[in-house]
C-alpha cells in the first residue's frame, strides 16, 4: 500500500510527465515549422518518452491497488524562438522534474514507503540521463552560435534518435 502523501505526489507526477510530453511536442512542432527536422525528431521522441514515464507511474499505482487521479494538463508556454531557447527550456524543465522526483523520494523515505522508494530509484537514475542529454545539447548549440555547418551537424546527430533511445 502506497502511503497517502506519496500517492498524492505520484498522481501529480503523472500530470507533470504528460505536461513535459506536451512541452516537448510543442517544441518539436516549432522545430518542424523552422525546417529543423532533426531537432524536431529528437524532441518528438523525448515527448514519447515522457508519456512512457507517466504510464510507468500509472501502472505502478494500479499494480499497488491504488487509484489514478488524472489531473488537467496545462498548455505549455514555449520560451523564446530559437533552437537554443527551446533546449535551454528543456534543460530547465528537466531540472524541475528532477527536483520533483527527489521530493517524492524524500517523502517516500520519511513515510517509510519502501516499495515506492524502490520504484522511484529508476526515475532518479533516469533524471541524471535526462539532464545530461539536454545540457549537452545546450552546450553544443551555445558553442555553435550561428555557425550553420555546426548546427546542421548537431541536427544530423539528433535526427538519428529512435523511439527506443
Amino acid at each position: 500500500m502506497i502511503k497517502k502523501p506519496v500517492l498524492k505526489l505520484l498522481n501529480e507526477q503523472i500530470n507533470k510527465e504528460f505536461y513535459a510530453a506536451y512541452l516537448y511536442l510543442g517544441m518539436s512542432s516549432k522545430c518542424t515549422e523552422m525546417s529543423r527536422d532533426g531537432f524536431a525528431q529528437w524532441l518528438r521522441v523525448q515527448a514519447e518518452e515522457e508519456i512512457e514515464h507517466a504510464m510507468k507511474i500509472y501502472d505502478f499505482l494500479h499494480e499497488s491497488g491504488e487509484n489514478v487521479d488524472l489531473l488537467p494538463i496545462d498548455k505549455p508556454a514555449l520560451k523564446g524562438k530559437t533552437l537554443l531557447d527551446f533546449f535551454k527550456q528543456a534543460y530547465e524543465h528537466e531540472q524541475l522534474v528532477t527536483a520533483s522526483i527527489n521530493n517524492i523520494m524524500d517523502v517516500a523515505v520519511k513515510e517509510k514507503d519502501y516499495a515506492s522508494q524502490v520504484f522511484l530509484q529508476w526515475f532518479v537514475t533516469e533524471q541524471v540521463e535526462e539532464e545530461d542529454q539536454t545540457s549537452k545539447i545546450v552546450a553544443d548549440l551555445t558553442f555553435a552560435k550561428n555557425d550553420a555547418a555546426a548546427i546542421l551537424a548537431i541536427e544530423k546527430k539528433l535526427g538519428k534518435r529512435e523511439d527506443d533511445d
